[in-house]
């Protein structure tokens, strides 16, 4: 990496999003909160999904996989953000920012993927059930899932590369609780506009068409849903394709709005605010909203708590 100015050494300079006075101390202690209720749902998802044969299925295999890519999500972010805070120190060498901007890149791509798949498995099963264990099998669900990791692995790798490509100089501070890329091109000496471009187009690719896909799944689900005489079948449908789109809309609601705007049109306290939501709200959010409105969920949940209990 090339540095205009010698005097930004080999380290970042964090600014977070919260100073020590009292209501920030607060505001720290319930995004901790937030946190804990994250790791463990989505933990417990994972776990439950592993647990019970009832679950082995395409629709909760995808599932796990979310509440995986949500966890390493958090961890992405958060560890680095608490210690920081809690140290007093606000440093981050530039491998652990590269490290940051690969994973959160790849992480935040790898659902934007996964989400796609996700309703894609609900249109097979509510459009086509008779052909769903042939066009959704195991083998086809692991492919799509890998297919997603990849993907979206690519995309951490080109953005972290094309990130640190670029000479910076000037201050070494990045108005953000951890390295996002579009905070740190800001410091950059190189014209980016090129970049930026690259980054638009790849935005539509990895999310705009993922969500007309969406769309377009959807729309074929509804009005298959209306058709069906069973009313319980009606009702079941509408609850796990409604858990579905709740879900969609806040990741891709928040994400067009940080990376489909140009950096210049953007405030710091804009991106913080935004990123805080898909990247530790929304996790939060995700298996609650699976579990709260899901029967076989919380049979599973209530399932191994009672063995847990006949076991004490």
């Amino acid at each position: 990496m090339a540095w205009e100015n010698q005097t930004f050494d080999s380290e970042f300079i964090l600014l977070g999003i919260f100073d020590h006075s009292p209501t920030h101390i607060f505001l720290f202690s319930l995004v901790l909160g937030i946190v804990t209720v994250a790791l463990m749902g989505n933990t417990t998802m994972i776990f439950l999904i592993y647990l019970d044969t009832q679950l082995h299925t395409p629709m909760y295999f995808l599932l796990s996989q979310l509440s995986l890519m949500d966890l390493m999500l958090i961890c992405t972010t958060v560890p680095k953000m608490a210690f920081n805070y809690l140290s007093g120190r606000t440093t981050i060498s530039v491998t652990g920012c590269a490290t940051q901007i690969f994973f959160y890149a790849s992480l935040i791509s790898c659902e934007c993927f996964l989400l796609t798949v996700m309703a894609y498995d609900r249109y097979v099963a509510i459009c086509h059930p008779l052909r769903y264990p042939s066009l959704m099998s195991l083998k086809i669900c692991g492919l799509m899932v890998a297919s997603s990791w990849i993907l979206g692995s690519s995309d951490g790798v080109i953005d972290a590369a094309a990130t640190f490509s670029f000479s910076y100089c000037g201050s070494r501070e990045i108005a953000h609780f951890f390295c996002d890329f579009p905070s740190l091109l800001r410091h950059a000496c190189n014209d980016t506009s090129t970049f930026e471009m690259v980054l638009f187009i790849c935005c539509i690719v990895m999310i705009v068409i993922p969500v007309v896909i969406i769309i377009v799944s959807y729309t074929r689900v509804l009005l298959a849903v209306i058709r069906m005489e069973s009313g319980e079948g009606r009702h079941k449908a509408f609850t796990t394709c409604s858990s579905h789109l709740m879900v969609v809309a806040m990741y891709y609601g928040t994400v067009l709005f940080v990376y489909i705007q140009p950096t210049s049109n953007r405030s710091p306290t804009q991106d913080k605010m935004v990123s805080i939501f898909y990247t530790i709200l929304t996790p939060m959010l995700n298996p609650l909203i699976y579990s709260l409105r899901n029967k076989e969920v919380t049979r599973a949940f209530m399932k191994v708590l009672g063995k847990g209990k006949s076991g004490e």
